[in-house]
């Protein structure tokens, strides 16, 4: 796959901060709609097929009639033909004519001319590259949480989309639940009093063995899996399973991310941040306490305490020891959310609902409180997947637009960098650098192996 260098001096020259901060998605090109699509459907490619792909991302966008999954990638051959069929499949009993194009390098998927929108729900290092390449080719993207691996490359991609203008839709499909919009609405109204404290429950990851040196798979071209990342031996225990979609080694892996700080961080923080009214800041002050494993081949962290303070007075708490979900402590009360019983997919490491509500509170009377029409209503979406269709269509922003999804990624990556350094670390959210440290710095960005990464990618 060729790849050219990117300019980013240059392109930071061309694009000023303040122009970026204001434009949206409300140009759209003529051909969003697939100019010789069925009924004019948005045609949607999708870019990796394992586990969230299969059991979220594709089914979520193809119970819509605006759009058809016209194209699958991967570059397993068995999760490439594995895809195929099953969109295949679902149009079929729909009734619906059905010849999926398949890719194994998802830059000529990009490049098709037919496609107007791509789903991306590929490996956690594996998310924005793709997702800046397929904003510089004009087409939209929804995107899987962590929006990135590295502070730096976040920033990149939300600059490059809003130039673009294309429709970017997180993954954080949180904010689409009633509850987690009501929970924010009322702690945003006042109905706890001055909110002072949040407590996120957010689980660690366990330790595991060596894992075993194995021939690479005939079906997978694991020089692409690895992509920007450093060169390894092949096991099965830190990629994905040959066989069935079980829960991937690779998610415990360092090199491919940070762990559930980064996994399942970015849904948690993304909707404490609405409740909090710092969607588009962070914190000024982050320090961590986190066990990292001793042995074993897989290193991401296990417990943790990450203590995060903001400049409006708020102090955010996040440990494995709280409840999994969202506490908001005021002066007057308390609000706890949480998913439920609903999973994503059916490996989410969580235990099946043991009768936790929801939605509870200190006062069961605060839930039955009625927003009024002068009073703070947040965006309201009824699904994730359906809101950013929508979105491309009507050129408004979705609920959970890039900048919002960088910020709250940036959290993730800082709370992560503490768990690394064994001190206060005081953090700029608006030069989105840490103040006076230059180790903490260091780590905002990676070393990427060429050709692949973000700094290979030509504007």
């Amino acid at each position: 796959m060729k790849r050219n260098k990117l300019n980013r001096r240059t392109f930071i020259k061309k694009t000023s901060a303040t122009a970026i901060a204001a434009s949206l998605p409300t140009i759209v090109p003529a051909s969003v709609f697939g100019k010789n699509a069925p009924s004019n459907r948005i045609q949607v490619g999708q870019i990796g097929c394992g586990r969230i792909a299969r059991d979220h991302d594709m089914p979520g966008t193809m119970q819509y009639d605006t759009a058809q999954l016209v194209a699958v990638c991967d570059v397993d051959q068995n999760r490439l033909k594995d895809g195929k069929k099953l969109v295949d499949k679902y149009y079929q009993n729909k009734g619906k004519k059905a010849d999926t194009k398949m890719f194994d390098n998802y830059q000529d998927l990009i490049a098709h001319k037919d496609i107007d929108a791509v789903l991306i729900s590929t490996p956690d290092h594996w998310h924005a590259q793709p997702a800046i390449e397929a904003a510089l080719a004009k087409k939209h993207v929804y995107l899987q949480k962590p929006t990135s691996l590295t502070v730096e490359e976040g920033r990149l991609l939300s600059d490059i989309v809003q130039k673009q203008k294309i429709t970017l839709q997180v993954g954080t499909q949180q904010r689409s639940s009633p509850q987690f919009r009501y929970a924010a609405e009322l702690v945003r109204n006042g109905r706890i009093g001055k909110l002072h404290t949040v407590k996120v429950g957010l689980p660690g990851d366990p330790s595991g063995p060596v894992a075993q040196t194995e021939a690479v798979p005939s079906a997978l071209n694991f020089e692409a899996w690895l992509g920007s990342t450093p060169e390894m031996e092949y096991s099965e225990m830190l990629v994905h399973p040959k066989v069935g979609y079980g829960r991937p080694g690779w998610l415990r892996k360092e090199q491919f991310g940070a762990g559930m700080i980064t996994g399942w961080g970015q849904h948690h923080f993304d909707s404490a941040a609405w409740g909090m009214n710092t969607e588009y800041t962070g914190p000024i002050r982050v320090e961590a306490i986190a066990d990292f494993p001793k042995n074993g081949s897989w290193d991401v962290h296990g417990d943790f305490l990450v203590k995060a303070e903001y400049e409006n007075g708020i102090t955010m708490l996040t440990s494995g020891g709280y409840p999994n979900g969202i506490r908001y402590e005021g002066e007057e009360g308390w609000i706890f959310v949480t998913r439920g019983a609903y999973r994503a997919t059916a490996s989410d490491p969580i235990p099946v609902n043991n009768g936790v509500k929801s939605l509870d509170a200190s006062d069961p009377r605060l839930l039955e409180s009625v927003i009024s029409p002068n009073e703070i209503h947040l965006y309201k979406s009824d699904e994730q997947h359906g809101n950013w269709l929508e979105c491309i269509k009507s050129g408004k922003q979705p609920i959970s637009p890039v900048e919002i999804g960088h910020r709250a990624c940036t959290v993730c990556l800082v709370s992560h960098i503490a768990m690394k350094l064994p001190r206060q670390l005081e953090w700029n959210p608006e030069q989105e650098r840490f103040v006076n440290d230059a180790e903490a710095n260091a780590l905002l960005s990676r070393t990427q192996r060429a050709p692949y990464g973000t700094s290979n990618i030509k504007i």
